[in-house]
């Protein structure tokens, strides 16, 4: 029987080779001159940079939630996540779908594979590329906690000690799907990897409507596009 890391490597690799057999390797070594963000017209939430982005990536991870006792709701405590390079996808009819091919392999994954061995798993992968990683530390300029992207060890950027970035949320709109996270605009606070920060295409990641006082924290499984400019 193949452990658990070989099975959910599998699933994954398995998932991108059927469903996009041209790409052999995403890489930051791809052009991204011409790429540019396309967001949902009427909307004034998110406002896409008229530039290139410095980064295209896939975020495989959890959102992490508590019980909010005074309301039965849950909250959101953190997320988790691998970024992968996407790069070479754009311009290719693949380039949208990844995220939902990705989040297909991803919820296939065996059920009793912990958050920490899937990670360590993904971060063990060279195809495609990581880029880095995607959690949540306190807020450098206020309380709470906020989103961190850290590029500094994966990837073209590995050993750059300021190629990360924290956040604050700027803009919000929900997806069309209510299974799914919503689409947001994030302003850099601190770090030198990019100054916004788009997540789109998501797919996954919202918790149960309620919960009840008592309920331990949840993780809920999702994977989004993220823009770094």
């Amino acid at each position: 029987m193949l452990p658990i890391f070989s099975v959910f490597t599998l699933v994954i690799l398995g998932a991108l080779t059927n469903a996009l057999p041209a790409i052999r390797r995403l890489s930051t070594s791809c052009d991204l001159s011409s790429a540019r963000l396309q967001v949902p017209a009427g909307q004034a939430q998110l406002v896409a940079p008229t530039y290139a982005p410095s980064f295209i990536g896939i975020g495989v991870g959890t959102q992490n939630y508590t019980c909010n006792t005074t309301s039965s709701a849950y909250r959101l405590i953190g997320a988790v996540a691998e970024i992968f390079d996407s790069s070479c996808l754009y311009g290719t009819p693949a380039f949208d779908s990844a995220p939902t091919i990705v989040y297909d392999a991803w919820s296939a994954a065996p059920p009793d594979a912990t958050v920490n061995e899937v990670i360590t798993t993904l971060a063990c992968l060279h195809n495609p590329a990581v880029l880095g990683q995607h959690y949540y530390v306190p807020n450098p300029v206020g309380s709470g906690l906020s989103p961190k992207w850290d590029f500094t060890s994966s990837g073209v950027t590995a050993g750059n000690p300021n190629a990360y970035v924290i956040g604050v949320k700027v803009g919000d709109l929900s997806s069309s799907n209510s299974n799914n996270i919503d689409n947001l605009m994030v302003k850099a606070i601190e770090g030198e990897l990019a100054s916004e920060i788009f997540r789109v295409e998501t797919n996954g990641g919202q918790p149960p409507s309620q919960c009840a006082a008592g309920d331990s924290n949840i993780t809920v499984k999702y994977t989004a596009q993220y823009w770094f400019f």
